[in-house]
């Protein structure tokens, strides 16, 4: 009896060592705080994102090796974040893989619409920029403080005027949609965007430009 017990307990201690050594997934704070969860997933996800996006070009096996942290710095560096190679907060927003950001189906509808109608013929990180424009405006005080607010305000975008966000959103439209949602800004906090080419308004050129993504220009 005492040797079955002493069997049991070598084992359960062996399942608990064993348990200690199996690799944690590294997910930091950019802030310096680091914190440490086993989640393969995230990682997979961070990187099939990264190669959508023209950084990584390696397989999506969840492994955060020396070609993933290479991404993840051109990433961070390109996008104004800490350059740590470090899958933090910040760096998973900017990816559009926040979850912390939740709008109820008809908010994410009407935006998804609104991105469709005005920037279809983008290229996709476009499309998401047009996207966190609008809700940019929503947190701004000169705005109104809803997604159908600032969409519907008078002469705010040509495709309400034109019933161009009549038409019905394409998958490529709600996912944009829904990576600004979840955080993703390629603006860097814009309120206006314009195409220089069919723009009429010369206010909109007084102001001050920040990045230009495919046929727009974005500026505060």
């Amino acid at each position: 009896m005492k040797r079955t017990k002493i069997v049991v307990i070598s084992f359960l201690i062996g399942l608990f060592c064993l348990s200690l050594s199996v690799p944690l997934v590294q997910i930091g704070n950019e802030s310096a705080q680091v914190v440490e969860v086993a989640s393969a997933s995230t990682n997979k996800q961070v990187q099939q994102k990264l190669k959508d996006l023209g950084y990584y070009y390696g397989d999506i096996d969840g492994i955060i090796g020396t070609q993933s942290k290479t991404a993840i710095k051109n990433f961070q560096r390109d996008y104004g974040l800490v350059v740590d190679g470090i899958i933090g907060p910040k760096t998973l927003a900017a990816l559009g893989l926040s979850s912390s950001n939740t709008q109820s189906s008809s908010d994410l509808y009407l935006l998804a619409k609104c991105v469709h109608a005005e920037a279809r013929g983008e290229p996709y990180i476009g499309q998401v920029a047009v996207a966190a424009v609008i809700l940019n405006r929503v947190e701004h005080p000169e705005f109104p403080n809803t997604i159908s607010g600032v969409i519907y305000q008078p002469w705010a975008f040509t495709a309400v005027h034109d019933g161009q966000i009549n038409l019905e959103p394409n998958d490529t439209a709600y996912q944009a949609a829904r990576d600004a949602l979840n955080g993703w800004d390629p603006t860097n906090g814009c309120i206006y965007y314009y195409n220089p080419e069919t723009a009429t308004s010369k206010w909109i050129f007084s102001r001050q430009t920040v990045i230009t993504i495919g046929k727009h220009v974005f500026a505060i």
